[in-house]
């Protein structure tokens, strides 16, 4: 079985959506329909619909309340992200208790119903266990079987194989074997992130990969393995994931938070292995000294902020280099802005702006005009208006202060940080907690005003009115109450750092 890329441990799925709006922030921020989604969703509701017809024509007597039942059992839930990134295709472990008798009957009909089909057996013990088909919604289908206590369903039958056949890489892949293990009670889903069973106090365990969370930047932050939630009788508490890696690095994130300006949407830091991007560096058009030159001067961490006066596609990046003459490295780092910064620009003879290079004492800095609709910069407000391949265009910026490298596609935010680390700007370190490690930060405010500003700059009114309007009237009061909660750290103790694979830290919530 592949690892997934989340996993949902509860006592009972229907009552997961009000244990999270146990939460006072989450109470605020959603809305009633998020309970009710899943209620009445499509494939539910097509599911529900396929079982009510086979209990009704073949005069089954089980309960009309089933379903409900079945959703207020224990149970796991392993899911796995789909073409689009996702989360889709899951795999359910249910302990159905008092139930496994009322859905025997479901069994005897699946050689004489349309929507049931009989696919294989899988052993257990010394058990012949059937898988069964079900198809609803005429063209969805989940696989199912069940033994003793337990109960598996697979939502996407094609994820399906036999491991006599040979093994399958692809995510989301389920064998056979697993599912008799599964059967069998083997704890395969908690093992997959490093976790024993769930225990009885625990009502609430919501795991999530770092192949989720990391948005393609998995390769950057190895030592990032995931997150998780559990929710017991004191309520939620959460624990961030990493593993050791060889020459491990200090979590020293104070450089990285001196340099943040403050007034930060959002921001996480986390430990760089620069080591390992030295050939996504050579392939993207540096030469191999530059890149062996700049992987093995990159220092042990790097941190993303996102700012309410830029945009969400548009963070600033800041990292440290661990040479104290740093200035040395400036000529591979112009190289290296050159080779990988830009687009073809059809109306510049050159096919690219030129690399604008300032100097000014500590400070070395690179900016770049790239053409991109998505810039912040009107096309009228360029040098050259005609020069620009469309709407608008953006300045790509690096600089070097010391140390510490910036970059961000909004120069705006790497001209800020080059104030801040001036003393002319307040840094982020001035909110950070003393005696503790900082990896993620949260400002509801200033997030606020970013989703407002995302949510309607892709709604036009004219193009969008009714999804326009939508978003006034139940988002906008939504943000408004975001908006409302203080600052909040989520911080380790100080001295963090793995000892082993999916390493556990207790990560702590603190009101700044």
């Amino acid at each position: 079985m592949s690892r997934p890329d989340g996993l949902l441990e509860t006592h009972s799925l229907s009552q997961l959506p009000k244990d999270l709006l146990a939460v006072p922030f989450l109470k605020d921020t959603l809305t009633e329909d998020f309970i009710f989604y899943y209620e009445s969703h499509a494939d539910r509701l097509g599911l529900v619909g396929s079982l009510r017809r086979i209990i009704y024509e073949h005069d089954l007597k089980l309960q009309d309340s089933l379903i409900e039942q079945l959703f207020d059992q224990p149970g796991d839930v392993a899911l796995w992200r789909g073409a689009d990134g996702r989360l889709k295709d899951f795999l359910l472990v249910m302990d159905r208790g008092g139930l496994a008798k009322m859905l025997e009957p479901l069994a005897k009909v699946a050689l004489d119903d349309s929507q049931l089909t009989h696919l294989s057996d899988v052993k257990v013990g010394a058990d012949d266990v059937p898988l069964y088909q079900l198809t609803y919604n005429n063209s969805k289908a989940l696989v199912f079987a069940s033994h003793g206590d337990k109960l598996v369903v697979l939502s996407n039958p094609a994820k399906l194989y036999d491991p006599s056949s040979g093994p399958s890489d692809e995510r989301g892949s389920v064998s056979t074997t697993a599912i008799a293990a599964l059967l069998n009670g083997d704890k395969l889903l908690p093992e997959a992130f490093g976790l024993p069973p769930r225990t009885p106090e625990v009502k609430q365990r919501l795991s999530v990969n770092s192949s989720v969370l990391a948005m393609g930047y998995q390769r950057f932050i190895p030592n990032f393995a995931g997150l998780r939630f559990d929710m017991d009788d004191k309520g939620w508490h959460s624990f961030l994931a990493m593993d050791e890696l060889d020459n491990q690095r200090d979590f020293d994130f104070k450089p990285i938070w001196q340099a943040m300006p403050m007034g930060a949407s959002g921001c996480v830091a986390l430990p760089l292995a620069a080591e390992q991007q030295k050939p996504l560096l050579v392939k993207l058009g540096a030469e191999e000294p530059v890149a062996q030159a700049l992987t093995e001067h990159m220092a042990g961490a790097a941190g993303l902020c996102w700012y309410a006066d830029s945009r969400l596609y548009t963070p600033l990046l800041v990292a440290s280099l661990n040479d104290k003459d740093s200035a040395k490295l400036d000529g591979d780092l112009g190289s290296l802005f050159g080779s990988m910064v830009g687009a073809y620009e059809p109306n510049v003879e050159e096919h690219a702006f030129p690399v604008i290079e300032k100097q000014d004492g500590p400070t070395h800095q690179w900016q770049r005009q790239v053409s991109s609709n998505f810039g912040p910069y009107k096309a009228t407000e360029a040098e050259s208006p005609d020069a620009i391949s469309g709407k608008a265009f953006m300045k790509v910026s690096l600089a070097r202060h010391g140390s510490t490298l910036l970059f961000s596609l909004d120069d705006k935010l790497v001209d800020k940080a080059l104030g801040t680390l001036d003393k002319r700007f307040p840094p982020m370190a001035e909110v950070v907690p003393n005696d503790r490690l900082m990896p993620i930060y949260f400002g509801p405010d200033s997030m606020a005003q970013l989703m407002r500003k995302e949510t309607f700059d892709s709604l036009p009114q004219d193009m969008e009115p009714v999804f326009y309007n939508a978003a006034q009237a139940f988002l906008v009061p939504k943000l408004r109450k975001l908006s409302g909660y203080g600052k909040y750290a989520l911080t380790l103790p100080e001295g963090s750092e793995p000892d082993g694979h999916w390493q556990w830290l207790p990560l702590e919530w603190k009101a700044l």
